[in-house]
């Protein structure tokens, strides 16, 4: 009993310690600048090549870098087929035939792989894709100094949801059943 008491209160000593040092994580719109220095621009391109053939491809690239961070962090992991040893996420009961947009971050991670093998994270691509999605369909290019905190915050801001028609109906349906949000009724 006295050695678990002593191996908590160690552990939780070794979490305050750790507490005490700030976190200097910063993510950073120019983080591959000296290491791949065409990826963004080869992204963007790979990205705007697949929402200008289809233009719901920026929601479902939205949503696939959604689903990504949504359980632990943005990490790929729901890029991972299947194998021997686990299930993945791309193909779980809730995800399988829901979420799209796999074949263009595979497609863009293979470009900017044939540029800078090995340096560019699928993550990374995931993230930076979901922003040039938003960024194609809303015509405007978000001005971001990013922080540590949510990457999704900065994706989902640059969209100008309140310009696009499927807004303005189910606003005035909600308006019609009396529910209201921050935003003024759409004209």
């Amino acid at each position: 009993m006295v050695s678990r008491l002593s191996l908590a209160c160690v552990v939780f000593s070794l979490f305050l310690i750790s507490s005490c040092f700030p976190c200097q994580a910063q993510l950073s719109s120019n983080f591959y600048d000296s290491t791949c220095p065409n990826a963004l621009t080869t992204i963007r391109t790979a990205i705007r090549r697949a929402v200008s053939s289809e233009r719901r491809m920026a929601a479902s690239l939205i949503r696939l870098h959604f689903h990504d961070c949504f359980v632990q962090g943005c990490d790929a992991s729901i890029m991972l087929d299947n194998s021997p040893s686990i299930d993945s996420e791309k193909f779980s009961f809730s995800n399988n035939n829901s979420i799209r947009g796999f074949e263009v971050v595979d497609d863009a991670k293979a470009q900017v792989e044939s540029i800078c093998p090995g340096v560019v994270s699928c993550a990374d691509i995931a993230a930076v894709a979901a922003r040039d999605a938003s960024v194609a369909v809303s015509n405007t290019f978000p001005a971001w100094k990013a922080s540590h905190s949510n990457v999704i915050n900065l994706v989902i801001s640059s969209v100008s949801i309140y310009n696009t028609g499927w807004w303005t109906i189910m606003d005035s349906e909600a308006w019609k059943k009396g529910l209201h949000h921050s935003k003024p009724k759409p004209s």
